[in-house]
């Protein structure tokens, strides 16, 4: 789910898909935030790191990878967005992207698990990432 969504949030920025304004306003937005250096270098990696690890986790193909490049919005959209309303999403509070950076957390730390079409980090969690098959069979 965290990847579909991303893809989706991310095109809209990249392309102006599915109701989306595009890159252009996307960067006119990252200028108004006052981010050092070119607005139009940040809205496209940002959008980018949306689409792409939206794509990475959706499939997961470098699901940590992705999940980085997502929890990395999520840091910046709370120090420079919602961040300065407070907790609560009712009054734009960072609420839910903190919801986001949590799911990140555990995609990043626990891998992709068995699912996942490719986990070239396998070996570092061993025979965790296949345990899911283990399991289902009894």
């Amino acid at each position: 789910m965290l990847g579909g969504l991303f893809i989706v949030h991310g095109s809209q920025k990249l392309f102006g898909a599915l109701g989306g304004s595009g890159i252009e306003a996307f960067a006119g937005n990252i200028a108004r935030m006052g981010l050092p250096g070119p607005a139009g270098l940040w809205a496209y990696l940002a959008a980018a790191s949306e689409f792409g690890g939206g794509l990475a986790v959706f499939w997961g193909v470098l699901t940590e990878l992705g999940a980085l490049a997502i929890a990395g919005v999520m840091i910046v959209a709370i120090w420079k967005v919602t961040g300065p309303h407070g907790f609560s999403v009712t009054h734009n509070g960072y609420e839910y992207n903190l919801l986001i950076l949590a799911a990140c957390a555990a995609l990043i730390l626990a891998g992709p698990g068995w699912l996942a079409l490719w986990d070239p980090f396998r070996f570092r969690r061993g025979a965790r990432s296949g345990s899911g098959w283990a399991a289902a069979e009894g």
